[in-house]
């Protein structure tokens, strides 16, 4: 058997359109007996799912993928489990012991693609602190509330001290299930271990929150191409879907008499956030 993952710098790498890297992972007996790390010599996605057919790949382990990729992958009989973050050799560990659970296609900035527009609407008050965000996968974690039901208070601010979220403000705690990537990253690991009543501060890096800035995210599309766009202004926020039917957030940022130019980044993307965290509640799922 072979499992091949996503590969950057150790960690599991989360666009698979845009890895350069893949480590491949010989199998025998439910345990990894050796492994090496290939170029993906810039390939695109389709060229991606060839070479790793011709590798004879039974398993890919990623993070974001598109559904074109996936379908690509099918073709290839190339098993997929998407949705895996951090550590590449943990998240080959996690497959073979059963724990490792594919979120799908998880990636929807198709933005070459056939696009509508519909109305933003959040209307969720802990949306800063969710997890449902595009290409952010579900990950992979250990700790004693892992996979129960978790209920907690929290104040998110940024490091200037500006609040930007608070159940407290609501009167009502957030209920979300520990380690199944409903949470950004940062804040699920810092529920993971902790007990009832306990409070912990927590000052989390991009990277463990809404990531990095993606250039890629900020596309131009004609007005004709994308109905209703006519009426949108600069500043406003909307759902786009992509082909397969997947709504994504996109805010307007320029526009002119032929085209509109959205953003998909997540609004909290690039920022470092801190969270002052209580647990409330811990109970089975």
């Amino acid at each position: 058997m072979r499992i091949a993952v996503t590969y950057e710098n150790g960690e599991v790498f989360q666009h698979f359109g845009h890895t350069e890297e893949f480590k491949i992972y010989e199998v025998e007996n439910g345990q990894v007996t050796s492994s090496q790390v290939i170029s993906s010599n810039g390939s695109g996605h389709g060229a991606l799912a060839s070479l790793l057919g011709d590798r004879k790949i039974d398993v890919l382990i990623c993070g974001g993928i598109g559904g074109g990729a996936q379908t690509a992958l099918a073709e290839q009989g190339i098993e997929l489990c998407s949705g895996a973050t951090g550590n590449a050799d943990q998240a080959v560990d996690a497959y073979l012991r059963g724990e490792l659970i594919s979120s799908g296609v998880n990636c929807d900035h198709h933005h070459d693609e056939d696009h509508s527009c519909g109305d933003h609407d959040c209307g969720e008050g802990d949306c800063h602190s969710g997890g449902c965000h595009g290409c952010h996968p579900q990950f992979t974690m250990t700790g004693k509330n892992v996979g129960k039901k978790c209920r907690v208070h929290y104040r998110g601010t940024f490091n200037d001290g500006t609040q930007f979220d608070s159940s407290y403000d609501r009167n009502e705690p957030l209920e979300f299930t520990c380690g199944t990537g409903m949470m950004i990253r940062g804040f699920d690991a810092a529920v993971a271990n902790m007990e009832v009543g306990e409070t912990v501060q927590v000052h989390l890096m991009p990277s463990e929150a809404y990531g990095e800035i993606d250039p890629n995210a900020v596309f131009a599309v004609e007005i004709a191409a994308v109905p209703g766009s006519e009426e949108l202004s600069v500043g406003e926020e909307v759902y786009l879907q992509n082909i397969y039917g997947q709504p994504f957030s996109v805010k307007v940022v320029a526009k002119d008499e032929k085209t509109i130019t959205f953003d998909a980044n997540n609004e909290m993307a690039g920022k470092e956030l801190n969270f002052t965290i209580e647990l409330v509640e811990v109970a089975e799922a």
